[in-house]
């Protein structure tokens, strides 16, 4: 890897900690790590999913607690929300963490693998939990030196549900007693080196909505498709004009992925039946083009359809927005991780992953950014390591330290230098 580039977003944003300061942090991680380890063990033998994950709070509120933190939990979630203040007014930051687990059958041989059969920790979100508790401690311990406060927000329901959604409905954004001024986040990536960290100004993931096609004509007969209106013939023709949408409706820099996903009809051989219905999901990295497809994915369905005799009913279900990392906290986030990390640790990401993330809705409401932390197993090359939503999925443990001290340092960063009068 190569240093990242320091680019100009116009006014700077505030230096990072000294090498004094940075590597006292990385070391305090460290020593801090086998408590994270101790919790995120914990935290995945016991996944749940959704928005109701009632050990998994338990667990964070057992974690939290003796560190000074004004704590609060959700009233329609599991969510557990914490306050630091420091000993001085000024700005105040978010830091998240996402709960919730996934529907997967786990297959790692881990011996504090699963013991809730079906439910799975594939997609990292121990580890977010357990680096959050990290910096949490980091930070409280020095709380007499903050001007501004540390809000640390622990959401459920990320994987489909809206859980920071949800949240910021019920005030996440003002726990502190102001709304927040900026907010960041970490994923961990099993593809990525261990131990580095990975993000771009403007779009860091993109945009996921899902659609479903509806195709009805009059069934009958195998034998005399004539006196039919074969949905079938047209709903083959609507899964191919809508790839061809995508490839010669949008520029080639306008980035999307249209896949279509399932597709249903028919009961038996020697029936044509009267309906087929399919459904996918599009990612997009803009506005504009994510609302130009959800527009074309309605007349291309309907258009083939109507040009075959048959009718197509579609509905197009919005998902996440894009995530976007703000420029001037994406520079800081470099820098300080740089300083934190060292430079050889730390890179721009080259392009944008086409995946989604609800941490979305926050960045719509106040600038910051999400990071990607490199965590690839040990024993695996990051091209070989099973992704985030393999049943097989595991990380290198000793990465937790990296992703505390990066939490906590770009926390101090923010804290030390914007008051709340540059403050967007």
């Amino acid at each position: 890897m190569t240093p990242p580039p320091r680019a100009d977003h116009g006014a700077p944003a505030a230096a990072p900690p000294g090498p004094a300061a940075a590597s006292a942090l990385l070391r305090e991680a460290r020593r801090l790590a086998p408590e994270a380890v101790a919790l995120r063990r914990a935290l995945h033998r016991g996944p749940e999913t959704g928005l109701a994950l009632p050990a998994t709070q338990r667990l964070v509120l057992d974690a939290l607690d003796g560190l000074g933190l004004e704590v609060g939990t959700g009233r329609a979630l599991s969510s557990v929300t914490a306050t630091l203040a420091g000993a001085a007014d000024g700005p105040t930051i978010l830091l998240r963490a996402d709960m919730d687990a996934l529907p997967v059958t786990e297959d790692t041989g881990l011996p504090f693998a699963s013991r809730n059969p079906g439910l799975m920790h594939a997609c990292g979100h121990d580890a977010h939990m357990a680096m959050l508790v990290g910096a949490a401690r980091l930070l409280a311990g020095r709380r007499d030196t903050l001007a501004g406060r540390v809000v640390f927000m622990f959401q459920p329901g990320e994987e489909g549900d809206h859980g920071a959604r949800h949240m910021i409905e019920e005030g996440v954004l003002e726990a502190s007693g102001r709304r927040a001024d900026a907010a960041f986040a970490l994923h961990v990536q099993p593809t990525l080196p261990a131990g580095t960290l990975w993000l771009r100004p403007g779009p860091q993931m993109a945009a996921s909505d899902r659609f479903r096609i509806l195709v009805r004509g009059r069934g009958g007969h195998a034998s005399a498709p004539h006196t039919t209106r074969d949905p079938v013939p047209a709903a083959c023709e609507i899964v191919l004009a809508l790839q061809t949408t995508v490839t010669r409706g949008l520029a080639a820099d306008d980035s999307a992925v249209l896949s279509v996903t399932l597709l249903s009809a028919g009961t038996a051989h020697g029936v044509i039946p009267d309906t087929v219905e399919l459904g996918g999901t599009l990612r997009t990295l803009t506005e504009p083009v994510r609302r130009q497809l959800h527009e074309a994915i309605d007349r291309v369905a309907r258009g083939v359809a109507a040009a075959h005799a048959v009718t197509a009913e579609v509905t197009v279900t919005p998902g996440y927005p894009v995530t976007v990392n703000d420029a001037d906290f994406t520079d800081l986030v470099l820098r300080t991780a740089a300083g934190t990390l060292g430079a050889g640790a730390v890179d721009v990401l080259p392009a944008c992953p086409m995946t989604a993330e609800d941490f979305s809705y926050v960045l719509r409401a106040v600038p910051g950014a999400l990071a990607f932390l490199g965590v690839c197993p040990p024993d695996r090359a990051p091209h070989e390591a099973p992704s985030l939503h393999s049943s097989r999925m595991t990380l290198d443990e000793d990465a937790l330290a990296t992703g505390i001290a990066c939490e906590a340092a770009v926390a101090l960063s923010f804290l030390a230098g914007r008051g709340p009068e540059q403050a967007r």
